[in-house]
């Protein structure tokens, strides 16, 4: 089979952006098997309640089965997206990465082999994207233990207490927690996150093809007009300036959902007197 010379027709964006979206699509669907069983084991509960109804703990002890059972359902759809996306996604988003660089610089995409550089890249990226998500995911099962602990123990408290609502505020296991304490919608969390991993490994493999496939040490960054290099704000602007690969590699991305891409240079070869960050 012949690899394509150019595949000018879309973007690297437009090119990641399924993979984006299946990953984002099977993170909220494990989530959703959370949500649900929160969701479920509230209206047991609440059509329970505890102390007050005939069977009452008898139904109690087979709504916490089943939330439970829910949760060992959300640990494995959840992991199996991770492993996935780290084990299979990633590679291909990076050699898509190098690969759309070799077709800006007009350049056979089969220059770009997995030498060991490119493994040991790809790698490092993959590991530390798959502990992110993983973290994660542990952090919303830990969170779900600590929602069926309380609701046990409101079940077990006085019935005139018995507060759904108050658990559902207390223990919103359709967010997740930033380090900051702030809480986002697990939606949004899961987009963010998964745009920034995709897009910081293209331009890795972009920027690390650059240097060891074409031997160039410039990157042409084309950006949002107002975006920043280091963040959005960052008064330095990206867009449409010559950056080092190194620069490049510090800095793949400024911040979630950026759309920065790489351009080799060529020309630039061997110029000593050029300031990285200048303007085009």
């Amino acid at each position: 089979m012949t690899t394509p010379v150019r595949r000018r027709g879309r973007t690297l964006r437009q090119r990641i952006l399924g993979y984006i979206t299946d990953a984002v699509s099977r993170l909220r669907s494990a989530w959703a098997i959370l949500t649900g069983a929160q969701r479920r084991l509230l209206a047991a509960l609440a059509a329970i309640r505890p102390g007050r109804t005939s069977g009452g703990g008898r139904r109690l002890r087979e709504a916490i089965t089943a939330f439970n059972t829910s949760l060992a359902a959300f640990n494995r759809a959840a992991m199996a997206m991770a492993e996935r996306w780290a084990a299979t996604d990633l590679p291909v988003i990076y050699r898509e990465g190098a690969w759309t660089l070799l077709d800006n610089a007009d350049r056979r995409t089969s220059l770009f082999r997995w030498t060991d550089r490119h493994q040991a890249a790809i790698t490092g990226l993959s590991a530390q994207y798959y502990a992110d998500l993983t973290n994660r995911i542990q952090e919303a099962l830990r969170r779900a233990r600590a929602f069926l602990r309380a609701a046990q123990h409101m079940a077990r408290g006085d019935a005139a207490r018995f507060d759904t609502e108050a658990l559902r505020r207390d223990h919103p296991l359709d967010t997740v927690i930033y380090a900051n304490d702030a809480r986002h919608p697990a939606d949004a969390w899961a987009r963010s996150a998964i745009t920034w991993q995709a897009v910081t490994t293209a331009n890795n493999g972009a920027a690390r093809t650059a240097l060891d496939e074409l031997g160039t040490e410039w990157v042409e960054i084309r950006d949002g007009a107002d975006c920043g290099w280091t963040s959005h704000d960052d008064p330095d602007r990206a867009n449409r300036t010559l950056r080092t690969v190194q620069d490049a590699l510090a800095h793949p991305v400024a911040h979630p959902h950026c759309v920065r891409e790489l351009l080799p240079r060529l020309d630039l070869i061997g110029r000593t007197n050029i300031r990285t960050g200048a303007p085009l």
